[in-house]
């Protein structure tokens, strides 16, 4: 008989990392005409995007190292193409912090050997099997709770936990848990400055994850912890450590990222109803509107990086063992790139130059995955709330945060099915 496995709370039950996460994050409401502003005089500049943007510093980070900025859309796309030089391992002090031995906190070749393997599992074509099997299943379910009722808070009660929901199935998570992994795998990342609740969280997933692997290692399945855990390198299993780290990650970043996306999408259509009717009437035109949104308010506006050189960028001296931030919400909106940059249109050509997945070497794994997630999702809300609208009798949605961006609430109305 297969043991069920549990998974330990905080001890401090009652503790809940969304409220700690907006203060991290930040909960500035337009971060972008500084960034404009900024950008405008600077391609790169000295200083340091948490605390330019009025947040506290990630005090993962070691005290006295420069920072600096790139802001223009040419030179965040030439540090993200020159791992060389700007090198992944700054994310050791967070993310590894957060994660462990993440893919995320490597460079070539470990990363590149790594990654490959990863890589496989989302490709597109296994990627779009999902679609059907198990992100149409959760969708239409948390929509089955509020579509008798004729309105909801979409935040709430919908984008919050269907890409997390589609995680816990990918895993073959126990569902009654589901809420409590969510938990977790939102606290881990608060050690940037709640180190105490962050790595209690950590350790309870890191105590977690290894009897899993064992367990499916034992007992195969065909969810994606036994696709990953039978997975060898050289002959060999891959190791404990990144089967752990990489497990952490993807509760959490595959989760958040469309969970944000979504978020922002659904507010800019019901913003601009006008191309909210465009997409109702030509459904081709979901996969740029999704696209869009990711440019124009992505869900990760700055990616760190750390400098293995001495180099210049648009004349800024940057020394070896600097944190450079990659502004990626500043490049995604350079006039140079995109014309008339802070309007939401759907029709854009371009849109899909954008770096809300990074780019290069390191560019987002998950990218595919997250793409089918949100067009599903999307197509579900145009099919099964009809006549959808902002509540005139709630207060309206506002995007808020500095490094993360999400509308804290989303109240609509449409006719009830």
């Amino acid at each position: 008989m297969t043991e069920v496995l549990k998974l330990r709370d905080l001890a401090n039950a009652d503790f809940n990392p969304f409220v700690e996460e907006r203060f991290f994050f930040g909960e500035n409401e337009d971060p972008y005409p500084l960034l404009a502003e900024l950008r405008a005089k600077h391609a790169a500049m000295p200083g340091d995007y948490r605390e330019i943007m009025g947040l506290t510093p990630d005090v993962t980070f070691p005290r006295g190292v420069p920072h600096f900025m790139i802001l223009s859309y040419d030179e965040v796309a030439k540090a993200l193409q020159s791992p060389q030089i700007f090198s992944n391992q700054a994310y050791t002090f967070n993310l590894g912090a957060s994660f462990g031995r993440s893919v995320s906190t490597m460079d070539a070749p470990e990363h590149s050997r790594f990654r490959r393997i990863f890589q496989k599992i989302f490709l597109p074509q296994h990627v779009k099997k999902w679609g059907d099997s198990i992100v149409d299943p959760v969708v239409n379910e948390l929509m089955d709770g509020f579509i008798h009722t004729g309105k909801a808070d979409l935040i709430g009660q919908f984008t919050l936990h269907y890409p997390f929901g589609v995680i816990y199935r990918q895993l073959d998570l126990p569902p009654a848990e589901g809420k409590l992994f969510h938990k977790l795998a939102v606290t881990q990342t608060l050690v940037s400055f709640d180190f105490e609740h962050g790595s209690e969280a950590n350790a309870n997933l890191g105590e977690y994850f290894p009897k899993l692997i064992a367990q499916r290692r034992a007992q195969r399945g065909d969810d994606l912890v036994s696709l990953v855990a039978q997975a060898e390198v050289d002959g060999e299993y891959l190791p404990e450590d990144i089967l752990v780290s990489f497990f952490r990650q993807l509760i959490n970043a595959a989760g958040d990222t469309t969970y944000r996306g979504t978020s922002v999408l659904l507010t800019k259509l019901l913003e601009n109803p006008d191309q909210l009717e465009m997409l109702r009437a030509d459904r081709a035109l979901l996969p740029n509107a999704i696209e869009e949104a990711l440019r124009f308010d992505g869900p990760v506006i700055e990616q760190s990086r750390w400098t293995a050189v001495d180099t210049e960028v648009a004349g800024v001296q940057m020394p070896a063992g600097s944190i450079v931030h990659l502004v990626a919400g500043a490049a995604n909106r350079d006039p140079a790139k995109f014309i008339d940059p802070d309007r939401f249109d759907i029709r854009r050509p371009n849109a899909n130059r954008h770096f809300a997945f990074a780019a290069g070497p390191h560019i987002c794994i998950g990218q595919h995955l997250a793409r089918v997630e949100m067009m599903r999702a999307m197509t579900a809300i145009l099919d099964r709330l009809p006549n959808l609208r902002l509540d005139p009798d709630m207060p309206p949605p506002s995007l808020r945060g500095a490094m993360m961006r999400v509308p804290h609430n989303l109240h609509v109305r449409f006719d009830p099915r």
